[in-house]
């Protein structure tokens, strides 16, 4: 199975020394790129989309990693060292509970601990994870959305068997227990010790005939399409979760749950801080100068505001309770903020630029220029 793939490293395109967020940015980029909603009917996007996302389930998490770097692709491989059949493993193609894999290599390199037995234990499934774009009034109010994830489900053909004919023999090497047991001489003693079954690999169970469809692994992976309500007031990179849509669970335990990341676009007006929307609104000299009553864009439509007069540039005001709504508690509403921005105006007719030049004459000296001039012939004279 190894010789067909890509490292891991290379998939993503990252070094081996990456950190975990160089894996983690790589991924969305990728993941993005390939996502099945992005290029609909294309088996080839598909198919980079499921390496990439079996690269990352293992290069994410530190224990899988170590384990790859030392050993390749088998040491996130279920079955390895697993016997016959690899029926009931719990883990499949980067997705899986490797947590014993640790005792596997144990029995190789002369660490001598049994795992007989604990295949027959309930696992929970492994969460899965996609990413989804949001427009900022949808991340803002809430909405549904449907999106599409690889996750690992008990094969259809063999009802999670792994046994092509539903035959499943006890083995008779161990008898069903998932070990053996072994007498040695030493110094005159006899040592009786316990390792995993040979022959069943310690799940106690041998399939004759293995599924074609899930190679007698009882499990397979596929793109899952799931309606998400995504709550209003959630922030980039906040995670809406979605119980049980994850990876199924072994031995009767429940599955993983779906992670869905939230990306925002971006929106050619607001902004965010937390709760409260920002935005900039240009107004005129006069405007400024005078006072006057202007709209404000909020995400509950147009405002009237009145600025006073004497306004400068950069002044903020706060329309209260306009903002976006809090995650759980969505009666509760951020601010909204705006500042002003004094436009200079440009191409002047003649008769302007004489009217302008009277009104300088005639405009006394503002404070802020008063103190400027001060500090400047401070400096100079």
């Amino acid at each position: 199975m190894a010789e067909n793939k890509r490292d891991y490293y290379e998939v993503l395109g990252v070094s081996k020394d990456a950190s975990t967020d160089d894996i983690k940015r790589a991924y969305r980029k990728s993941a993005m790129k390939y996502h099945p909603d992005r290029n609909p009917g294309d088996k080839a996007a598909e198919e980079k989309f499921k390496e990439v996302g079996e690269a990352y389930e293992v290069l994410s998490d530190p224990d899988k990693r170590a384990r790859y770097d030392q050993y390749g692709f088998a040491g996130v491989d279920p079955n390895f060292g697993a016997g016959a059949g690899g029926y009931g493993g719990s883990g499949f193609g980067g997705f899986g509970d490797f947590g014993d894999l640790g005792d596997i290599f144990g029995e190789f390199f002369g660490g001598g601990r049994s795992r007989g037995g604990q295949q027959n234990v309930p696992r929970r499934g492994e969460n899965v994870m996609t990413r989804l774009e949001l427009s900022f009034e949808e991340a803002a109010f809430g909405c549904e959305k449907e999106v599409a994830a690889q996750r690992i489900e008990n094969c259809s053909a063999c009802n999670g068997s792994g046994s092509a004919d539903g035959v499943i023999e006890t083995c008779g090497q161990c008898r069903g227990t998932g070990q053996v047991r072994s007498v040695q001489n030493f110094m005159g003693m006899q040592m009786q010790s316990t390792t995993t079954c040979p022959s069943c690999g310690g799940r106690g169970k041998v399939i004759k005939t293995p599924c074609g469809v899930c190679k007698g692994k009882g499990k397979v992976r596929k793109t899952n399409r799931v309606k998400v309500k995504i709550p209003a007031g959630v922030d980039q990179g906040q995670s809406v979760r979605v119980r049980g849509e994850g990876c199924v669970g072994s031995n009767g335990g429940p599955s993983g749950d779906l992670l869905v990341e939230v990306f925002i676009k971006r929106h050619p007006i607001f902004t965010r801080d937390n709760y409260d929307v920002l935005c900039e609104v240009p107004i005129t000299f006069t405007q400024a100068a005078l006072g006057a009553r202007i709209q404000v864009p909020t995400l509950d439509g147009k405002v009237e505001f009145e600025i006073p007069e004497g306004t400068q540039t950069g002044r903020e005001f706060v329309l209260r309770d306009k903002g976006i709504p809090e995650v759980g508690n969505p009666r509760r509403r951020g601010n909204h903020r705006f500042s002003v921005v004094v436009e200079t105006p440009t191409h002047l007719t003649k008769e302007q630029k004489d009217l302008l030049r009277q009104l300088e004459g005639t405009t006394q000296e503002t404070p802020k220029r008063k103190r400027f001039s001060d500090l400047v012939k401070d400096l100079f004279d």
